[in-house]
């Protein structure tokens, strides 16, 4: 399992590292990533200024929990299953905390 886990926060860090660099950093507005790998929480964040409103929120965030990820928030225009799965991880090993549990079953990933 402890192999499983560190293939996973590999996978995991590397995919929002991508997005982080795919989003870039403005002057206003920062992507950063947050990896906390004592608790397995993995998170990508926007914090900044637009046109005089704040800009935070939770772009990604996902937890290794047992031997599944579980992605807890997903704002991207895909969706990160697709990048997690091309990256190796098993549909079957994916839950989409976010979502009803019809919408996990239409894209054949696992349900909690």
């Amino acid at each position: 399992m402890d192999s499983v886990k560190a293939n996973y926060r590999y996978i995991v860090e590397q995919v929002l590292k991508d997005y982080a660099d795919f989003l870039g950093n403005d002057e206003m507005v920062q992507v950063e990533h947050i990896f906390d790998r004592e608790r397995d929480r993995y998170l990508l964040v926007e914090t900044g200024w637009n046109d005089g409103d704040r800009v935070y929120g939770t772009l990604l965030h996902i937890d290794i929990i047992g031997d599944q990820l579980w992605v807890q928030q997903d704002q991207t225009e895909e969706g990160v299953e697709d990048e997690l799965v091309d990256a190796g991880i098993d549909k079957n090993c994916i839950v989409l905390g976010f979502q009803p549990i019809e919408e996990t079953q239409k894209k054949e990933l696992a349900i909690s």
